[in-house]
């Protein structure tokens, strides 16, 4: 069915492509989202079941020049128009195509040149080009239908064009026929763009037909032969805070693992990992047995139900439900910036609800490094741990392409500096310690409750309490230490690659996904058992 729905979706995008060039698309939705400043980024509405992140803002960029940009795709369809444009196949039967055009202009002019004093030879000419083609594409619909003159008919309708159109004419019936191609082919270009995107978005946030076998069958296989109990002897493991502890909240059982062979693989001393997958019920028990039949060099691998756990704050309870990290597409141009300016599109992923029960759920633990599933690990990360904070919480790469001056909608009046950058999840340092100083999981919920009475998007909302909550509490590590951007930007450098520590394939192009920019997909792919079983099974490697 996946595969089904991705040959849909490259027919009805080239479709899409082919009529494109002939007339503009005008989006005739109502624009919708959120207040945004000037210059700013602009969320939609939240896609409901993207497999990676809790919602994804789509939306498109409120400036001075909306009606400009608003015709722009990326800022209607997101990533989609960056897919779009690497999968462009050559236009089939150009020839039957350019006939039908030709002979819809020659229709355009032919009432006019008949009315024309002394043009009935051009007026004949005109009459019989039109009754060839007509002939000719009711006997032909693709090129190779076409019989051999087709070349010198095409070249006899064209002079005749040509010559009508050096007479001056009446030109409301040429106007009202040109008018009306151009009509039809807007019409039509917009009907297939938006269906080719919204199949796009579908393939993105549908998980495939096989990690959803794999899922099942681990889960399966877990209740058909229940696995030794091997928690007991490692126990003390996961509470030892002179460890190296890594934090993953996924419901991917393959992203989950390749993000930890990969972190294992590039570890000097793999015995000081100890790694902490919180997942749901439904993944519990597949990720459960994936883990009891992989080992990952000398590392420990603890999965949890976030949903089974028992925390003393019942207030903090009811936050039991697995929420990754959302992850917004933000649209923006420096305020200083021309109208013609280029303007970018990045992915930022934040903090989830999950994320803020970690020093509950790790009451022992006084540092961790929180990974997203999406991320592949390069290099050793041992180093983070010997990272001072300087009293801050949260050690992030920033992310300078936004500044929290074009977040002023969101924050308010806040104390950051406006030229600040933002920073994003993939890659963090958390400080448990300061954090349960600070109480900031309180002040998150605070700041929720406060902001559900003004916000009507949950995602804004989470977006906002998240910004706020860590508002002077980031330290700023190494830029070198994560790259993202290869869920959607098809322009990374390879050298940036292979220097970076960390790559985070934040957007929707995940490289577990057939839609996954390819020349990016092996970096990641590298790290599955490509032996196990059940992926052999589950055609997962094809």
């Amino acid at each position: 069915m996946h595969n089904a729905l991705m040959d849909v979706l490259r027919n009805l995008s080239n479709k899409a492509n082919k009529t494109i060039a002939r007339g503009s698309i005008r989006d005739t939705q109502p624009k919708k989202g959120l207040p945004v400043p000037p210059h700013g980024i602009m969320p939609s509405p939240p896609n409901a079941n993207n497999p990676k992140v809790g919602a994804a803002v789509e939306g498109p960029l409120y400036t001075k020049d909306v009606d400009e940009i608003g015709k722009l795709c990326e800022f209607k369809f997101g990533s989609y128009c960056l897919w779009r444009q690497e999968h462009v196949e050559e236009m089939k039967d150009s020839t039957v195509k350019k006939l039908k055009d030709q002979l819809f202009v020659a229709r355009a002019y032919y009432p006019s040149i008949a009315k024309l004093p002394r043009q009935d030879k051009l007026s004949r000419e005109l009459k019989q080009n039109i009754q060839e083609l007509e002939r000719v594409l009711s006997e032909s619909t693709t090129d190779a239908d076409l019989p051999p003159q087709i070349a010198k008919k095409l070249q006899r309708m064209e002079a005749a064009i040509a010559k009508a159109k050096s007479f001056s004419v009446e030109c409301n019936n040429v106007d009202k026929k040109l008018r009306q191609i151009y009509d039809m082919a807007e019409d039509e270009a917009n009907f297939h763009m938006k269906q080719s995107a919204f199949l796009y978005h579908l393939a993105v946030q549908t998980m495939p037909k096989s990690l959803h076998c794999l899922s099942m069958r681990l889960t399966v296989e877990y209740f058909r032969s229940p696995p030794n109990n091997m928690e007991l002897s490692v126990a003390e493991k996961y509470i030892d805070p002179i460890l190296h502890h890594f934090v993953i909240f996924s419901n991917n059982v393959l992203a989950s693992s390749v993000a930890i062979n990969s972190t294992v693989m590039h570890a000097k001393e793999s015995m000081n990992q100890v790694f902490h997958v919180l997942t749901d019920e439904q993944n519990y028990f597949a990720m459960k047995l994936w883990f009891l039949r992989n080992t990952f060099r000398e590392a420990t691998v603890q999965v949890l139900n976030i949903e089974r756990l028992k925390l003393d704050n019942h207030h903090k309870a009811t936050l039991l439900h697995l929420s990754l990290p959302e992850e917004f597409r933000v649209s923006f141009r420096n305020v200083d910036s021309p109208p013609t300016a280029s303007i970018r599109t990045e992915y930022i992923s934040i903090f989830s609800h999950s994320h803020y029960l970690l020093p509950d759920i790790f009451q022992n633990l006084k540092k961790v490094v929180v990974l997203d599933d999406d991320v592949v690990v390069q290099q050793d990360l041992s180093e983070l741990w010997n990272v001072d904070m300087r009293g801050k919480v949260n050690g992030a790469v920033q992310f300078c392409s936004l500044r929290f001056g074009q977040l002023k909608k969101y924050l308010g009046e806040s104390s950051n500096d406006k030229n600040s950058c933002a920073w994003m999840s993939g890659l963090n340092v958390i400080d448990l310690v300061r954090w349960r100083e600070l109480d900031l999981t309180e002040t998150y919920q605070r700041l929720t409750q406060q902001l559900t009475m003004h916000e009507g998007s949950n995602e804004a909302i989470a977006l906002r309490a998240s910004l706020l909550s860590f508002e002077d509490l980031v330290f700023s590590i190494d830029g070198a230490w994560a790259l993202s951007g290869l869920g959607h930007d098809y322009s990374i450098d390879i050298q940036a690659i292979s220097k970076a520590a960390v790559l985070h394939y934040n957007g929707n192009m995940k490289p577990w996904l057939e839609l996954g920019i390819p020349k990016y997909r092996h970096y990641w792919k590298k790290f599955l058992n490509q032996e196990d079983q059940f992926l052999s099974e589950c055609n997962v490697n094809s």
